[in-house]
């Protein structure tokens, strides 16, 4: 019955990803990839506040508070969760090297890491190829559509914002029971998230005239990396290295 409602699930996302990625929006935005742009810009404005008045303040309180050994534990444990998915997503992308390391990776971690807290992983060489259900619609040639700012999420586009639907559903934190324990670490996590861009925000504001179309062109060129066919190049934002003359799939 879990089969049928995700196979349904992927094919509805696919038809409206379709549909928005090759839909022309008039009379709105400067650029053809951002027709909601004045949009975006409000709730990028929104983010900013929450972020500035809520995240911020409690990620620096997190940073200095908690132990550094204890960070690490929570950043690692999240990180083996995430590259359960990415294996998957890895397979689904037809990326055999890619895949074994990072399942590989994520034993590792889970049997001798105490479910992720100790990143054997790395000690050991195996690299982390992070992969999500966004990217694995683009590499087989799914449009990004129009730019988007989520609430709270930050920059996307229609096919990344519907791939996390999918995301969420197949994330194993999604199924931990009881919901208050879910709810909770899935605040600690967010948190830890933010503590590790901690120091970026100064110099994002020096380099950046416009922070919102840096933010925004930044977000687009690393997904048109992510989303090539064929070996990875150095900048695809996946930890790896490499280059190779790789079909985009994501224009």
């Amino acid at each position: 019955m879990r089969t049928h409602r995700l196979g349904f699930t992927l094919i509805s996302l696919w038809m409206a990803v379709m549909s928005v990625g090759c839909a022309s929006v008039e009379g709105q935005g400067k650029l053809a990839l951002d027709p909601f742009e004045s949009t975006n810009r409000r709730v990028s404005a929104f983010n900013e506040d929450v972020d500035r008045n809520l995240l911020k303040p409690v990620a620096s309180a997190y940073q200095k508070a908690v132990p550094g050994i204890v960070q690490d534990g929570v950043h690692n444990f999240f990180g083996n969760l995430d590259d359960i998915w990415s294996t998957a997503n890895n397979a689904l992308q037809l990326k055999p090297m890619e895949t074994a390391e990072t399942g590989l990776r994520t034993a590792v971690n889970t049997v001798f890491g105490v479910y992720g807290l100790i990143d054997w992983g790395t000690r050991v060489g195996l690299q982390r190829h992070s992969a999500d259900f966004g990217q694995t619609l683009g590499y087989w040639g799914v449009p990004s559509g129009p730019y988007l700012v989520l609430p709270i999420f930050g920059p996307s586009n229609v096919r990344d914002a519907a791939g996390l639907v999918v995301d969420s559903q197949e994330n194993r934190w999604s199924k931990v029971t009881p919901t208050a324990s879910r709810y909770s670490g899935t605040a600690v996590k967010v948190v830890d998230k933010r503590a590790g861009y901690l120091g970026l925000d100064k110099q994002l504001d020096e380099v950046a005239l416009d922070k919102y179309a840096f933010i925004r062109d930044a977000y687009v060129q690393r997904r048109l990396a992510q989303t090539r066919r064929g070996k990875p190049a150095a900048d695809d934002g996946d930890d790896n290295k490499g280059g190779g003359n790789n079909e985009r799939f994501d224009e």
